[in-house]
This record gives C-alpha cells, sequence and structure tokens, in this order.
C-alpha cells in the first residue's frame, strides 16, 4: 500500500511540474511573439514614413501666391527699368512657367519659354515645343530670366508700339503682346488678364506708378467664364455687344467656344 501511494505521490509531482514547464514555455513564447510584432510594427511605421517624405520632395509645387510673393520685385525692377508693366510680367510668367512648376522652368530657371535665337552664347537646353527638340535659353539665376526677356521685349522692333500706351494699362498691353505676334494661343489676351484680376496684380503696377490706372468711363473690364449653353450670340445679347466685338477683343477667328474658356466681356 505504502509503495502505490509513494508511486502515485511521485506521479502527481511529476505532472505538476510538467505542468509549470509547459505554462513557462507558453508565456515565453507569447511575450517573444509579442515582442517581434513590435518590432515589426515600429519597422513598418519607420518605412512609411520615409516613403511619404520621400513622395512629398519629389511632388513638391509652388503656388501662385508663392510665386508673386518670389517674383514681384523682379517684375517690379523692371516695370522701372523697362515700362513693362508688372501686372503682364508676373501674368506671362504665371501662364508660361506654370508658376514656376513646369519641367522647362524647373531644369533651367527659364520663366517665358525664350528660345536660344541666333546670338544666344549662354548655356542652352533641348525641350519639345513648337517641333520637336527646340533650343531654349538656360539661367543660373531666374532673375535673369525676367530681365532678359524685357530686353527681349525692348529689341523688337514688332513691339514698339507696346511702350507707347499709357502706363499700367495691361489690358491694351495684353491685346497688343497677342496683335503682335506673342503667342500663338488666341486666348492669350484673356488669360492674362483673368489672371492679373484674379490675383491682383495690378497693384504693383501702382506701386511703381504711385497711382493706379484709371479705365474710360463705359470701358469697365469684365472677363466671363463659358458654361454649357453659352454661344458668342447669347453672350453679344447679355453684355450689349455684337458678335464681332467679342471675337475682335478676344482675338476669337471663329465662333467656336469651349466651357472653361474666359472672354473679356465689357457691361
Amino acid at each position: 500500500m505504502r509503495l502505490k501511494y509513494f508511486l502515485i505521490g511521485v506521479l502527481t509531482i511529476s505532472l505538476l511540474v510538467s505542468c509549470k514547464s509547459k505554462k513557462k514555455l507558453a508565456e515565453k513564447k507569447v511575450t517573444t511573439t509579442h515582442k517581434k510584432m513590435v518590432v515589426k510594427s515600429s519597422r513598418d511605421t519607420d518605412s512609411k514614413k520615409v516613403t511619404i517624405q520621400s513622395n512629398t520632395n519629389s511632388t513638391i509645387k509652388n503656388s501662385t501666391l508663392e510665386y508673386i510673393e518670389q517674383f514681384k520685385d523682379a517684375a517690379m525692377r523692371d516695370m522701372r527699368n523697362y515700362k513693362i508693366p508688372a501686372s503682364i510680367k508676373l501674368a506671362q510668367g504665371i501662364l508660361e512657367s506654370s508658376s514656376g512648376n513646369s519641367q522647362l522652368t524647373r531644369k533651367s530657371n527659364n520663366h517665358f519659354g525664350i528660345k536660344c535665337h541666333k546670338g544666344w552664347e549662354g548655356d542652352r537646353t533641348y525641350h519639345d515645343d513648337d517641333e520637336k527638340g527646340e533650343c531654349f535659353r538656360v539661367y543660373k539665376d531666374p532673375a535673369n530670366s525676367y530681365k532678359d526677356h524685357s530686353l527681349f521685349l525692348t529689341s523688337r522692333s514688332r513691339y514698339s508700339k507696346l511702350f507707347k500706351l499709357k502706363p499700367g494699362d495691361y489690358v491694351k498691353w495684353a491685346k497688343g503682346l497677342s496683335e503682335a505676334g506673342y503667342a500663338t494661343d488666341r486666348r492669350y489676351p484673356a488669360k492674362l488678364i483673368a489672371i492679373i484680376e484674379k490675383y491682383d496684380l495690378h497693384k504693383y503696377d501702382t506701386q511703381v506708378l504711385g497711382k493706379s490706372f484709371e479705365y474710360p468711363k463705359n470701358n469697365n473690364l469684365k472677363n466671363h467664364i463659358v458654361v454649357k449653353g453659352d454661344t458668342l450670340y447669347s453672350l453679344s445679347r447679355k453684355y450689349g455687344l455684337t458678335v464681332a466685338e467679342l471675337k475682335k477683343m478676344n482675338s476669337l477667328n471663329s465662333n467656336t467656344i469651349s466651357i472653361g474658356q474666359t472672354l473679356i466681356v465689357t457691361k
């Protein structure tokens, strides 16, 4: 009997020890697994942070307001030196460089798409424009692009009429650039004027001139954004103009207009 009870006792102790060992082993596995999960989560988080930072850096774009703040002084300087309205200069820079974000501007500091032309001895880059692989000027400092653009306009006789306009008349400057063949886009004047008025760029003309430009009475300029259903005829009735006047003001060669297009109109 004693032997029987002794064997039962030994077996019970063995079972208890075995259970305790298994429990400790299980706890150890749980702890280890938990630690591995924490480490993995930490690495995943760091990886995501790096990726987001990288993506942000590669897609940073200048806003139009940042662009204006950066180049308003260069535009006003050129207005003082070359009589080109600062509002026109800034609007052209915004439009032609996509507020400094275009591929050409980023790699060349060329804000006005000035091509090499004969006699250019500075650095150059090649970019597809009207034709494939055209030569464009490269500037070390974007301010030099602004100055070179002013020299470009003042040195070509086809733009000479613009410098006889009243200082600060950005409307006639916008139209005059188009009439002189500066851009092939027939909506170029309307786009410039829309940018100027959206961002109040004419205030920089005022800073240079010391006074704002006053348009003749009954010639208050307004823009109209084309919506579905608009036609030149309906707009002419709405704004008291003829279709011919609308076409002339906006350099239109046909009666076709598109939704989202900006048109110059008057009351």
